[in-house]
């Protein structure tokens, strides 16, 4: 079982996670033999909390209830309200995770957060255009280590803009293993560019009966 682990805070945007859980928690486009899933959002509380788009959420768990093990995935998404010292946990919890072999998701103002706490000085990665992490994180040394793309993968820590929401699924997907390589390009393809050959593609790569 792998777990997945989504940071929930206040002013969660929400169009950032969109790709990703829908496609993970359907299983609609998995390959036959994908690996299962359990995902859990996880906060400082157990307090609901608003996204920027209005939506209640009740965390699942606490930070102190992540595994940091190679079998789990954590997901930080952007918001207003990453400056709360009450995030500080995860983003320690973020450092245990990579140390441990597991695999850190960040987007958007989530990348800001890991630069303050020195987890990109020494790792490709990429943010909301060069010279933001520099601009808004004043201790962050890892600028020569800055890729201007949309999402950035390495190992176990894949990185995004707020724009780069698309590719950056793509990079958790490929990692966790669990869409066949075609099924994966032609998914990304299609949904990157709207055009019809991309979905019929997709859907010359499923089992007879999958898909939606």
């Amino acid at each position: 079982m792998h777990t997945i682990y989504v940071y929930v805070l206040d002013t969660l945007a929400d169009w950032e996670l969109g790709y990703a859980l829908a496609e993970l928690n359907s299983r609609r486009f998995f390959k036959r033999d994908a690996p299962q899933l359990a995902i859990k959002t996880v906060s400082y509380s157990k307090k609901p909390i608003s996204t920027m788009g209005g939506v209640e959420i009740t965390p699942d768990c606490l930070v102190d209830d992540v595994v940091a093990s190679k079998t789990s995935t954590l997901l930080l998404p952007g918001a207003n309200t990453w400056n709360d010292p009450h995030h500080a946990a995860i983003v320690e919890k973020a450092g245990e995770l990579l140390s441990a072999g597991a695999t850190v998701c960040a987007i958007c103002g989530a990348t800001a957060a890991l630069a303050d706490f020195g987890l990109l000085d020494a790792r490709p990665h990429t943010s909301n255009g060069p010279g933001f992490l520099t601009m808004v994180s004043p201790g962050y040394k890892g600028s020569a280590l800055y890729r201007d793309e949309p999402s950035v993968s390495d190992g176990g820590l894949i990185t995004a803009s707020s724009t780069g929401a698309l590719l950056w699924t793509k990079h958790i997907i490929e990692c966790l293993g669990v869409f066949q390589a075609d099924t994966l390009e032609s998914w990304y393809e299609y949904f990157r560019t709207g055009e019809s050959e991309h979905f019929f593609a997709l859907m010359q790569t499923l089992p007879s009966g999958d898909g939606c």
